[in-house]
């Protein structure tokens, strides 16, 4: 099942990002740009929630419905 996780991200005075999300408790990534950022987020949410599975603990994220609306960053 495809759960929505909404990420907040920061970029830091020393040019690196962090992501942080208020819907998966623990989740905190560093990254050298928005998109390794984001890839990290997106594996380190995985593996806690899979720990959460594993523990028998609810999953209380929204499911996933599309379309899905997503900010796109581009630099010029």
């Amino acid at each position: 099942m495809e759960h929505i996780i909404n990420l907040h991200i920061e970029k830091l005075p020393e040019n690196v990002y962090v992501a942080t999300s208020a819907d998966v408790q623990g989740l905190v990534v560093q990254g050298r740009t928005i998109e390794e950022t984001i890839e990290y987020a997106h594996d380190v949410a995985r593996k806690i929630l899979e720990a959460q599975a594993q523990r028998n603990q609810p999953i209380t994220l929204a499911e996933a419905t599309y379309p899905i609306k997503h900010n796109l960053v581009v630099s010029v």
